[in-house]
């Protein structure tokens, strides 16, 4: 049993070899050994590798030897492994690794200087007792990420002189803080994971030089008095622009004092993800100072059910910002801006929201972006009547939804400057050409439910951009309708062979996506194959996506393998050919006819059927039946004296020996000569000819002789 355990395991072994080193040698560059149970860094891996991913194994070591064969390498992954320590000398042979991810082990010191060529350096998540120290690693390198975290901060002296893009720091875990201990950072952008003692206060030391964006996650409640001191601080002289907060609870009110200390200050783009209301009280807010431009709230929760949805409506529609989006939020509704508001863009991704916002609205006259995606509409006549004051409106999103459109006496009335519509994954039908923007410049309507479109719809002169991928057609759209369309996408859809309209009307096309459709590969396939050696145009995927569905046969096949004759595919060649061959066979014919003396033979055979139709029209008794002589005798008239004297008297010298037929005594009179010939062959078993020059001279000799050998 266990020697059967060993074979198994030998077996997996080298099964999961073999496939790595089967994907290395396809890309050449990656090695992924993640979650492959290692314990150490594997040996011979190719020199060519650039991207090594050793993460999610038991490493608890790293040798000066495990990465010296690797010269090429630029990126290592190291993460949630069980390193204690790393030399960062180990890699003095790796002149252009610029990636390191130690993160998520259990490092608790590191030694070597070894930064020449590294740009992102992630430490985080181990387990440092304090901030380790990187004398010459801070001065010397200008990184693009750095990562750290620690359970102790007294210093971050080393920290101050780090030239970074990004800094992150996880501190969650901190549970010593000596006051002041957070400086000034020079990085552009800082991320901060604070701690989760609420009694470790971080926020009122934060002090920033040159950063422009800030990202905290995880401030405790306790802690909301600390955020908004320190948003205070931020005055036109900062240089911090954009704010992060994650994953937060907090309760109305101090949500909105975060608001009034953000208006206030000098950040334009504040951000909330993951925000937990917990209580709420009828406290709105309206913000006066025009200097907080964005405000984006993703993944909202209100954890009570008491609350006035009037008020959170209101105060988020009323805001004095350019940007606002409220995303998987579960929001039900939004109101109009009580006055005219400022808002440029709206997007309320993914809730709850119907048809009957914005009905009517007509404070939204700056509104240029729309994103209504993955809501609850339907009606695609009240969609389009929400933008009808919408004077600014150039782009609408309203993907996702469950919208359907039918012919109805209130008509479409879309804001006359939409440029851009997305329309995909609804229930839209090919009606839904009679309800589209006159002005629209781009038409997004994938996976939807339209087989083809109308004859009868309004000219969409400027559209320029047509996407009916994963629908029902089975041709091409003509583009009479949208003369000045260049880019089309008709890939997944049912499509054989019909393409007639599309190359007869869509002269302007410079991009078609067609692939994926089950072409038949007919004659009519190759004007598509054609179009790809088309500079002019851009057959998006090919080869690999377009192939034949029809006829089995060809099933799979890449249409640029896909071959067809001139010859079986034009009708006015083949005719051409057809004749031209038809006649050569006639004139071939008739040179043969001539020359081996057909028209003789058709002659006697016609001869020959005239006279067995007369004979056959006779009554059946006048026809004798059996033999009656042994041979006829077929000669020339030249030499009938030598036949009468020598030939018949020698073979009929004896009485009952051979009864010959001889047409001057058999010849039956009244009959022609013709059928005589015939009668007397027919009633002789053999014919004897007398062959003589004469014979070959004579044309009834000739008569006799054929037919004889017909008979």
């Amino acid at each position: 049993m266990s020697a059967t355990n060993n074979f198994l395991s030998l077996c997996i072994f080298a099964i999961t070899f073999w496939n790595f080193t089967h994907s290395t040698a396809e890309s050449g560059l990656v090695a992924n050994y993640s979650r492959s149970s290692l314990f150490t860094v594997p040996k011979h891996l190719p020199t060519q590798t650039t991207v090594l991913d050793l993460s999610s194994n038991s490493i608890s070591k790293l040798e000066s030897s495990d990465f010296r064969s690797l010269p090429n390498l630029q990126v290592l992954i190291l993460t949630h492994n069980s390193i204690t320590e790393i030399d960062l000398g180990i890699f003095q042979h790796n002149d252009v690794l610029e990636h390191l991810d130690v993160s998520h082990n259990t490092l608790r010191s590191v030694s070597g200087f070894r930064t020449k060529s590294l740009k992102h350096v992630d430490l985080a998540y181990n387990d440092f007792p304090a901030m380790p120290l990187f004398t010459k690693f801070t001065k010397t390198t200008k990184l693009n990420y750095f990562g750290i975290s620690a359970r102790k901060l007294s210093s971050v002296e080393a920290l101050v002189h780090l030239q970074v893009d990004t800094l992150f720091l996880g501190l969650e875990d901190l549970d010593g803080y000596k006051a002041g201990s957070l400086l000034v950072f020079n990085a552009k952008t800082v991320r901060i994971v604070l701690p989760q003692n609420a009694n470790v206060r971080i926020l009122s030391d934060l002090r920033f030089n040159g950063t422009e964006s800030l990202e905290l996650s995880k401030i405790p409640l306790e802690q909301m008095e600390d955020l908004r001191t320190f948003l205070t601080r931020l005055d036109e002289k900062s240089t911090l622009l954009n704010l992060t907060i994650i994953d937060m609870k907090l309760s109305w009110k101090d949500l909105l004092d975060v608001f009034k200390a953000v208006g206030k200050s000098s950040i334009n783009h504040l951000i909330v993800l993951y925000p937990t209301i917990i209580e709420f009280n009828d406290e709105s807010f309206k913000n006066a100072d025009p200097s907080l431009k964005s405000v984006t709230i993703q993944y909202g929760l209100f954890e009570t059910t008491i609350f006035d949805q009037n008020i959170v409506y209101s105060t988020f529609s009323n805001l004095n910002i350019d940007s606002l989006t409220i995303s998987d939020s579960g929001i039900l509704f939004i109101y109009c801006p009580e006055t005219p508001s400022r808002f440029k863009y709206l997007s309320f991704k993914n809730n709850t929201l119907t048809d009957t916002i914005f009905q009517g609205c007509k404070n939204l006259i700056m509104l240029q972006t729309l994103i209504l995606q993955k809501n609850r509409l339907e009606d695609l006549t009240k969609v389009s009547l929400m933008t009808t004051s919408m004077t600014s409106l150039k782009s609408m999103d309203v993907s996702q939804n469950r919208l359907y459109y039918k012919d109805s006496e209130i008509k479409c009335n879309w804001g006359e400057h939409i440029i851009k519509l997305n329309l995909s994954s609804n229930k839209l039908t090919d009606s839904v050409f009679r309800c589209l923007p006159n002005n629209i410049q781009m038409l997004d309507l994938q996976s939807n439910q339209i087989s083809a479109v109308p004859k009868e719809i309004i000219e969409l002169t400027a559209l320029k951009e047509l996407n009916l991928a994963s629908n029902r057609l089975n041709a091409f759209p003509g583009c009479g309708d949208f003369k000045n369309l260049q880019a089309l996408n008709v890939e997944n859809n049912f499509v054989l062979d019909q393409f007639s309209e599309f190359f007869q009307t869509c002269q302007n096309i410079r991009r078609l996506k067609a692939g994926r459709n089950p072409f038949g590969c007919h004659c009519e396939l190759r004007q598509l194959i054609n179009l790809q050696k088309e500079e002019s145009v851009v057959l998006v995927g090919w080869p690999d996506i377009y192939m034949c569905e029809y006829p089995s046969d060809l099933k799979g096949t890449l249409l640029k393998n896909f071959r067809i004759s001139e010859l079986q595919c034009n009708v006015a060649l083949l005719i051409t050919v057809v004749l031209a061959v038809s006649l050569f066979v006639i004139a071939v014919v008739a040179f043969l006819c001539v020359r081996f003396d057909v028209p003789w033979y058709f002659k006697m055979i016609c001869r020959w059927s005239q006279v067995k139709h007369r004979i056959w029209k006779k009554k059946s008794e006048e026809i004798p039946e059996s033999i009656q002589y042994h041979a006829f005798v077929s000669y020339s008239e030249h030499d009938a004296n030598w036949v009468k004297t020598e030939l018949i008297p020698n073979l009929e010298k004896e009485e009952g020996s051979l009864r010959i037929c001889q047409h001057e005594r058999n010849f039956i009179p009244g009959k022609s000569i013709m059928e005589n010939i015939i009668d007397c062959i027919e009633k002789s078993y053999k014919s004897i000819f007398v062959l003589s020059p004469n014979f070959v001279q004579s044309e009834w000799c000739h008569y006799e002789l054929y037919f004889a050998h017909h008979k």
